[in-house]
């Protein structure tokens, strides 16, 4: 799975992984991360998500990265607002008031360029990287985000049953990626109603990942 993939996806509009409302999980578990309001919250591959809005409206700073140009002008365009779009390295920098995006491989973004993170929350990051990717993946955000906490929610399903995108995520895999530089705490595992992509059963998991 290489970018080409994402960004076709979004190029022929086929993104049935958009939600269209706020993470009913991201609302009832953000304040687990116990962060001040103005704190700056970094949300990795993160498309055109209704969660940024949900952040900005209620007082915390956002940085997000991106592949594709498309989801992010849309992104703007459902904000009203104007952006200012600038060079860094390899990737665009959309800014405006209290948000900044990062487009392009997320792997060019540099601790450097994107700043100060207080925290952390993949919802649709880890998930929708293959077995390949996820160390790599996972390692690097370690590093630009120096470690910030995190909010993730992620899947956890037979992959042999079904393909991902999203893919699954087990327990063990994540102690693997993550348990070195975090204490782990499982906040939620709940059935999904239909299953996964009403193909398998599946459970959606909420993790808050803590280095204190």
């Amino acid at each position: 799975m290489d970018t080409s993939f994402w960004l076709t996806k979004w190029r022929e509009n086929n993104i049935a992984f958009h939600e269209s409302e706020a993470n009913p999980l991201l609302v009832k578990y953000f304040k687990e991360l116990s962060l001040e309001k103005g704190s700056r919250v970094f949300l990795p591959l993160c498309g055109k998500t209704l969660d940024i809005p949900w952040l900005l409206s209620n007082g915390y700073r956002v940085a997000g990265a991106e592949l594709s140009n498309i989801a992010i002008e849309q992104l703007f365009t459902h904000l009203e607002v104007e952006p200012q779009i600038s060079r860094v390295g390899e990737v665009e920098h959309y800014s405006a008031a209290n948000i900044d995006i990062f487009v392009g491989d997320i792997f060019d973004l540099s601790s450097k360029m994107l700043g100060l993170v207080e925290a952390i929350y993949d919802r649709a990051a880890l998930v929708a990287l293959p077995r390949a990717m996820r160390d790599r993946y996972t390692a690097h955000l370690t590093e630009i985000t120096d470690k910030a906490p995190q909010l993730l929610i992620c899947y956890e399903y037979d992959q042999s049953l079904m393909e991902g995108p999203p893919f699954s995520i087990s327990d063990e895999e994540l102690n693997q990626h993550y348990s070195y530089n975090y204490d782990l705490t499982l906040m939620l595992s709940t059935n999904l109603p239909s299953g996964m992509k009403g193909k398998c059963p599946a459970k959606e998991n909420v993790w808050l990942l803590r280095n204190d």
